[in-house]
């Protein structure tokens, strides 16, 4: 096997401890944004898997499905959303939550619509399905619309996740406080950045680095986590109690 048919295996292994702790987390605390980061995460990994059956050589419409849905179209603004829920109390995010809900189940209706045209015959083994599935869908024109939903989620998914941790990093270096949620957050926005790149080169037509990009991705964003999640000293809780009351 080729370096571009492991590397979706190895991202699936990742996003399916990365996802656990991340529930686990719910579980424990029932925070909402913990609850979106799970289900964004858990669509990563659900892509990467369908990536995974398709470095085999073989093909199913019901992963393309998949790979397309949660893993083109809608991880990023769900992961995104639950560092807003992290970040923003305001009323007005109860409405953005709303309407990722809606555009989410929209675009599944949309895909169910693109996969009854898809050609899977022109499936070519050997051939990442980065690098081949606008061959396979139809177009825009033919019932493919699903094409037009992924720009908005992922810019909205890019600007929230890498936004937000980039503001927490600047809070807490600023307080002096609590460094290692300044390096967890970096790493979380830098994980975020890298599949972006990957993303975009995708869709100008170079698909061979999507797989590196999200690999790169799940470890950068899994490290960031384990980092700002890392129980802080006495005296790193000290200080940042200090600077709230300060």
């Amino acid at each position: 096997m080729s370096l571009n048919e492991i590397l979706p295996f190895v991202s699936t292994a990742v996003m399916l401890v990365f996802t656990l702790s991340v529930f686990q987390r719910w579980v424990a605390r029932r925070k909402a944004h913990f609850l979106f980061w799970g289900i964004g995460l858990a669509m990563f990994g659900a892509g990467s898997f369908a990536e995974a059956y398709f470095a085999l050589g073989r093909w199913s419409s019901p992963l393309f499905f998949i790979w397309y849905l949660f893993g083109a179209a809608l991880n990023a603004a769900w992961i995104g959303h639950g560092s807003l829920l992290l970040l923003v109390r305001k009323r007005w995010v109860h409405f953005l939550t709303g309407l990722l809900i809606v555009g989410s189940l929209a675009t599944s209706a949309l895909m169910i619509q693109a996969i009854l045209k898809t050609d899977g015959s022109a499936y070519v083994s050997g051939i990442a399905i980065s690098e081949q599935y606008r061959d396979l869908m139809p177009a825009i024109s033919d019932g493919g619309l699903v094409r037009l939903t992924t720009p908005f989620f992922n810019i909205y998914g890019l600007l929230t996740l890498v936004g937000g941790a980039l503001w927490s990093a600047w809070l807490f270096m600023r307080k002096q406080v609590l460094p290692n949620r300044v390096v967890g957050n970096v790493l979380i926005a830098a994980g975020a950045l890298s599949i972006a790149l990957a993303s975009t080169l995708t869709r100008l037509g170079v698909g061979a680095f999507l797989y590196l990009g999200e690999l790169v991705a799940a470890g950068l964003m899994y490290a960031g986590f384990l980092m700002a999640a890392r129980p802080a000293t006495v005296a790193e809780a000290e200080g940042a109690r200090v600077v709230r009351t300060a």
